[in-house]
């Protein structure tokens, strides 16, 4: 544990290190690299051929999350670079103070003690510490940086010779640089390593060759040249093939790189119009267990149903059903994915009758109503809405059955866009026309007042009970563990002003 000590001599600071109680100077400290630095090196900070480093370029390129808490500006929280003290003794980066002092404050921001000496003295032992810590990080990170460089240029230069067992293992270990090094995915696009993996792919090639071309591919920055060279039939064979047989990472791999294929303006939809690779990429969606594939599968179904002469494909492979299913145990932002899916496909007269024939839509889109985010709600009201319309009578009772009408009153009485407030009202108007046994009561104005008002257009549904005999009534209405109470007063008045021609039953009346 490194603690710096409050005494401050001539702008000397010494550090408490460890339980030890030896009390050290920072050129030690430096140099027997207690902050984390190279050992050795003092206050050098010069490069090689005697190159000096900007400081604020230094912080910026390596920007470390472990930097010492002695070099944190306490205002800002960031590494100083132009460190200053104040007569209490404590320390901040000049640019900091300076506009603490301007805003009329003469207090020190830590201590809070009133200032007797508004000077700031520059702290040049602080600052050569910080400028010897950074240096010798930069460095180091230059060092690995041509190491790594170096590296990924002989194994293009190897997999231009080798073929069989040793091509995979090169192109393992190539796939495992440029994952993690920024510097060796530049070498490898300089270099035209792109069109050497590219070359790769093809109807001969083993799924062991082509999944580590593959994991190398989606890494790189791909031009509009590389992404039509891979669109070739054969290459696409391959992805499709490995997409179906790989393992779970190839499989991840080929679904990404195929959708960045997709985002080129010269992509063609019959590229992808495999049945093959549908049924592959709702393997990985149907997949729970690994959440990683269902999120990227998700994200190229997304893709795909955004061309509308390819949706009926999804369809005819049994998308929708598969979909429904896995809406309740989705992350929302894969949930959004599988919404914006579904609502692209109920624009199809397949896409509705396959959402109408599962029976678990409606109760399933309802719940999810002002659940996750105002977009997952616009997805499942114009769902819904697509599904009602189609057949109004059938899905009015089960929409009823599912609560809907208390979360469309949600909806209305939120602070969500206009158009989704008048999408909830029309498919509410649409239940209640369609559902003749359920009594609606609609009010709207009277809600934020406590008096209720019967409106024209549909705003709230209540389903009466057996209770309601006595024309008045209670109904306890529950969403997201939240208890609304609607305190109603009834009668066969206000019945027959809600519901045009509604006959009373004779317990009403």
């Amino acid at each position: 544990m490194l603690d710096v000590s409050s005494r401050r001599r001539d702008g000397d600071v010494r550090f408490d290190v460890g339980g030890g109680g030896h009390v050290i100077d920072l050129d030690t400290a430096v140099k027997d690299g207690v902050l984390g630095g190279v050992c050795g090196g003092g206050f050098g900070g010069v490069g090689v051929g005697g190159e000096k480093y900007d400081l604020k370029k230094m912080i910026e390129e390596l920007d470390l999350s472990d930097v010492p808490s002695v070099f944190i500006c306490p205002i800002s929280l960031e590494p100083m670079q132009d460190p200053v003290t104040l007569c209490t003794g404590q320390t901040y980066e000049r640019s900091n103070i300076l506009k603490w002092f301007s805003l009329g404050h003469f207090t020190c921001p830590t201590t809070m003690q009133e200032l007797w000496d508004d000077s700031v003295t520059p702290n040049k032992t602080l600052y050569h510490l910080i400028y010897s810590w950074f240096s010798q990080k930069y460095l180091l990170m230059k060092k690995r940086s041509e190491d790594v460089q170096g590296r990924a240029s002989e194994l293009l230069e190897t997999l231009k010779k080798v073929k069989g067992q040793a091509r995979v293992q090169a192109l393992k270990e190539l796939q495992k640089v440029v994952v993690n090094h920024a510097s060796a995915r530049k070498t490898v696009v300089d270099e035209g390593g792109v069109s050497l993996i590219s070359s790769l792919l093809g109807p001969f090639t083993s799924h062991a060759v082509g999944s580590e071309a593959i994991g190398i591919l989606v890494n790189l920055s791909l031009d509009s040249e590389s992404k039509t060279n891979l669109m070739q039939p054969a290459k696409i064979s391959l992805m499709v093939d490995m997409l179906n047989e790989g393992s779970l990472e190839t499989k991840i791999s080929c679904t990404r790189l195929i959708e960045m294929l997709m985002d080129e303006k010269d992509f063609r939809s019959e590229i992808v119009s495999s049945l093959s690779l549908l049924v592959g990429l709702m393997r990985l969606v149907k997949d729970k267990r690994h959440s990683n594939g269902t999120s990227a599968g998700l994200s190229l179904l997304r893709t795909i149903c955004s061309h509308k002469q390819l949706r009926n494909l999804v369809v005819s492979i049994g998308a929708v059903p598969h979909l429904i299913e896995l809406l309740p145990s989705l992350h929302p932002d894969c949930l959004e994915y599988a919404l914006y899916i579904l609502d692209a496909l109920a624009t199809l007269p397949e896409g509705k009758s396959a959402l109408k024939d599962c029976p678990k839509t409606i109760p399933v889109l309802v719940k999810l109503l002002m659940r996750v985010s105002e977009s997952c709600t616009q997805y499942a009201l114009s769902i819904l809405w697509a599904v009602c319309k189609l057949a109004p009578e059938e899905c009015a009772s089960l929409a009823v059955e599912a609560g809907l009408a208390a979360k469309l009153l949600l909806v209305i009485q939120s602070g969500c866009n206009p158009g989704l407030k008048q999408r909830s009202a029309e498919l509410l108007k649409l239940c209640t026309f369609a559902f003749e046994r359920t009594l609606f009561l609609f009010c709207w104005k009277g809600w934020s007042t406590g008096t209720l008002g019967v409106l024209e257009d549909a705003r709230c549904q209540l389903s009466f009970t057996q209770s309601a005999k006595n024309c008045t009534g209670e109904k306890e209405m529950m969403f997201d563990g939240k208890l609304i109470r609607v305190l109603t007063l009834l009668s066969c008045l206000v019945v027959s002003q809600a519901i045009p021609n509604h006959q009373c039953t004779p317990e009403f009346k």
